[in-house]
C-alpha cells in the first residue's frame, strides 16, 4: 500500500547565503515530520506565490531532530525564478514541504571501505549520508574517504565542518585554487586499485558529466557504486514523467526509469548514456 503523501507547512528559520548565488536555508518543521534517509529529497512550494505552481526539489542536505520540532537544512543555487523567489525568504516565512520523496541509498553497515564523491551541489546529499553514517556506528568501524570537487576554492562548503567526519577527504577545484588540478574523478582513479572490491561502496552525486566519467572509470573495475540523479522535476511524483532517464531493462534492452519515484539514487551500472549527456 502507498503511504499517504503529506503537505507539511514550515517556518524559516534561517536562509543565508554560504557563498554567490548558493545558499543554506533551515525551516522548522513538526516533531512528526517522517524522518528522512539520505538521498531522498522534499518538494518545497512557496505559500501566498500563485504565479509560482510547481513546487521546487531538494535534496536533503542535513536533519536535526529537537523534543519538540524538527530543523530541515536545503542547500541549493539560485537558477531560475523559483529559487530566485525562494532566496528572498526572511525568517518567519511560511513554506510548504511534500516529502520525504523517492528512493535513498542503501547503507549495508558492514562494509568497512565506503567512498564518497560528490560534485557541486552533489554535495548536499553526500553530506547528509555523512552525518548519517557516523551516527550510531559502534560494531564496526568503516574507513571513509571524501572525494569532492568544485570550480573553485570558494564553492567548497563548509569543508571545516567535513574534515572531522573522514579520515581522508581529495579536494579537486577546476582552477587549481585549492587540492588536485582537475577532475574529481581522477585523484579516485589512482586509489581504485587498492580498494578491496567485496568490501567497498562507492556513493556520488553531482554533475551529470561527473557522474558519466565515474561510470567509464568503473567498467574496468567492478567495485559497486550507488549514484544520486539530479534531474529536472515537475511533480517530485512520478505522474508527470518529466524527469525520466535510459536504464537497462531486465533483457538487456532501453526502459526508462523516473528519476523522482524509481529514484533519485541508481546502480550506477544501470544508467544509459546518450549523446546529450556527453556534453560537458
Amino acid at each position: 500500500m502507498n503511504k499517504k503523501r503529506v503537505l507539511w507547512v514550515g517556518k524559516v528559520l534561517s536562509n543565508r547565503e554560504m557563498m554567490k548565488g548558493y545558499l543554506l536555508m533551515s525551516v522548522r518543521l513538526p516533531r512528526t515530520f517522517d524522518a528522512p534517509l539520505p538521498g531522498q529529497f522534499v518538494m518545497i512550494h512557496l505559500r501566498d506565490r500563485k504565479d509560482i505552481l510547481l513546487g521546487r526539489p531538494f535534496s536533503i542536505y542535513g536533519i536535526q531532530y529537537h523534543k519538540s520540532r524538527v530543523i530541515l537544512e536545503i542547500f541549493y543555487r539560485v537558477v531560475g525564478e523559483g529559487t530566485y523567489s525562494l532566496s528572498l525568504l526572511k525568517r518567519g516565512t511560511e513554506v510548504e514541504i511534500l516529502g520525504p520523496l523517492g528512493r535513498p541509498f542503501e547503507v549495508n553497515r558492514r562494509i568497512k571501505n565506503i567512498v564518497l564523491v560528490a560534485g557541486g551541489l552533489g554535495i548536499a546529499p553526500i553530506r547528509f549520508l555523512l552525518e548519517y553514517l557516523k551516527k550510531g556506528i559502534s560494531e564496526f568501524q568503516p574507513r571513509i574517504r571524501f572525494y569532492m570537487g568544485a570550480k573553485t576554492a570558494g564553492e567548497l562548503v563548509e569543508l571545516d565542518r567535513l574534515e572531522p567526519l573522514c579520515e581522508d577527504i581529495n579536494v579537486c577545484t577546476d582552477d587549481c585554487s585549492m587540492g588536485y588540478h582537475g577532475f574529481v574523478t581522477e585523484p579516485l582513479e589512482k586509489d581504485l586499485k587498492s580498494f578491496p572490491i567485496a568490501d567497498t561502496m562507492i556513493y556520488a552525486c553531482g554533475p551529470a558529466a561527473m557522474i558519466r566519467r565515474l561510470a567509464g572509470l568503473l567498467e574496468d573495475h567492478p567495485v559497486p557504486c550507488q549514484v544520486s540523479m539530479e534531474e529536472r522535476m515537475a511533480c517530485g511524483l512520478g505522474a508527470c514523467l518529466g524527469c525520466a532517464i535510459a536504464v537497462k531493462g531486465q533483457n538487456g534492452g532501453r526502459q526508462y526509469k523516473r528519476v523522482c519515484k524509481d529514484g533519485p539514487v541508481f546502480d550506477i551500472r544501470d544508467i544509459l548514456w546518450d549523446e546529450a549527456s556527453k556534453e560537458e
